[in-house]
């Protein structure tokens, strides 16, 4: 059930507790905490004006980095200020998130307005998701809307736990466009699919890989993780990073590709740098390209070379679903960044031609940023990267799961 199932007769002059994720990268500036991204800002925005819209008094929670305990640096302020400034309407910012004083201010106000509550991580017991908290917390409530995706993985008394004192406990306008994207693509793909995976670690990816598998017509592989998959079949990567407890996973994989005829495509070539250079962060690098699988002693892969690019875009090009969750190398460094905003290219390309495509979070999304990519240009960019994940990887997330008429995240 969404907020949208519910007549906005039926929301007028209601407490409605909406969780959301205001989690944005910040930085100091004097005596200033200034907000540097705020993309999670505005993806709420369609949600508190559908309420306000329907005359509701509309009380907003999120966690806002990783206090423990009070920390006077991540207060809500700044963000009721920013939000105030993208509404064009006053946003009042409480200096608690349970008790006698928000309880007092939520009785004052009037139908239409809205406030933040303070840090909710400032409570130990969010994170533990204590009953007795959640039950303060939805105590002044009558109806809840999760509209933050990206922390409904996580079982926490403000995701959760509140959803077992209030009814309805509904989905925000976010929370269902995130899941329908997601599971659109799993569930009924334009063919060939094709996903693209990055980043460090194959770890991090395992399970990923796995359900993917049976569901996609191409897997391209790039990032480091790539490299796990070439020394499980002999090839030499000089320093390059790998996993050696994943090789016999590696196997498995091989397999599981087999028996669902799917194509695993690894690089052909890599940039590489000077291990040497990289610990030093020496700024002009000694730049090599090599076969991914000819590696010399001394130099790591940074990132994907210009065959594999050109090979990467060229597949992507002839794809009418896709999804991309990873970098292709270290973009954080200029110099190892082509891979990365070729595949961020080559996406934007397709979407011009009405193919579907998904970018599932985290890095990939930093990276756009970085390039200066607007998000329209994909079908979907996700705002959860940890979400995405367990929602692609089948698992049950809690701050879903626990909504009225359950939205199925089984894929």
């Amino acid at each position: 059930m969404t907020i949208k199932d519910i007549p906005q007769k039926n929301l007028e002059g209601k407490n409605i507790l909406v969780r959301v994720d205001f989690n944005v990268p910040t930085e100091k500036k004097g005596n200033e905490i200034v907000i540097t991204n705020d993309l999670r800002i505005k993806a709420a925005i369609p949600t508190i004006k559908y309420l306000i819209d329907s005359k509701a008094k509309v009380v907003l929670v999120s966690h806002f980095g990783r206090p423990k305990g009070f920390d006077a640096e991540l207060k809500m302020d700044p963000i009721a200020k920013r939000l105030s400034e993208l509404l064009g309407k006053k946003v009042s910012k409480l200096n608690d998130s349970i008790g006698p004083e928000v309880q007092s201010a939520i009785e004052k106000m009037q139908a239409g307005d809205i406030c933040l509550l303070e840090n909710i991580r400032f409570y130990k017991e969010e994170e533990k998701n204590d009953t007795e908290f959640a039950r303060n917390l939805a105590k002044p409530f009558q109806i809840y809307v999760n509209d933050a995706f990206g922390t409904s993985h996580r079982a926490h008394a403000s995701t959760a736990g509140v959803s077992a004192y209030l009814s309805p406990s509904v989905a925000g306008l976010l929370l269902e466009k995130e899941v329908n994207a997601l599971s659109g693509i799993l569930k009924n793909p334009l063919r060939p699919f094709t996903t693209i995976l990055g980043g460090s670690k194959i770890s991090s990816k395992i399970e990923i890989i796995k359900q993917l598998i049976p569901k996609v017509d191409t897997l391209l592989i790039g990032g480091a993780m790539a490299f796990t998959f070439v020394k499980a079949a002999g090839g030499e990567i000089g320093e390059s990073l790998y996993e050696e407890s994943f090789i016999p996973t590696i196997k498995e994989i091989d397999i599981l590709k087999e028996e669902h005829a799917v194509a695993i495509v690894l690089p052909e070539d890599m940039l590489c740098a000077k291990k040497e250079d990289l610990i030093s962060k020496k700024p002009d690098k000694e730049l090599h390209i090599f076969p991914i699988n000819k590696i010399p002693a001394g130099y790591a892969g940074v990132d994907i070379g210009p065959n594999t690019i050109a090979k990467f875009s060229k597949m992507i090009s002839q794809s009418q679903t896709l999804f991309w969750n990873g970098p292709m190398g270290m973009f954080e460094d200029p110099l190892f960044m082509p891979g990365t905003k070729g595949i961020a290219e080559a996406l934007v390309e397709v979407t011009k031609k009405k193919s579907i495509t998904v970018v599932g979070g985290g890095d990939s999304v930093s990276a756009i940023e970085e390039l200066g990519i607007s998000f329209e240009s994909f079908t979907h960019v996700s705002t959860g990267g940890g979400a995405s994940m367990e929602f692609i990887e089948g698992k049950t997330l809690p701050g879903i799961s626990c909504l009225d008429k359950k939205m199925s995240v089984k894929n």
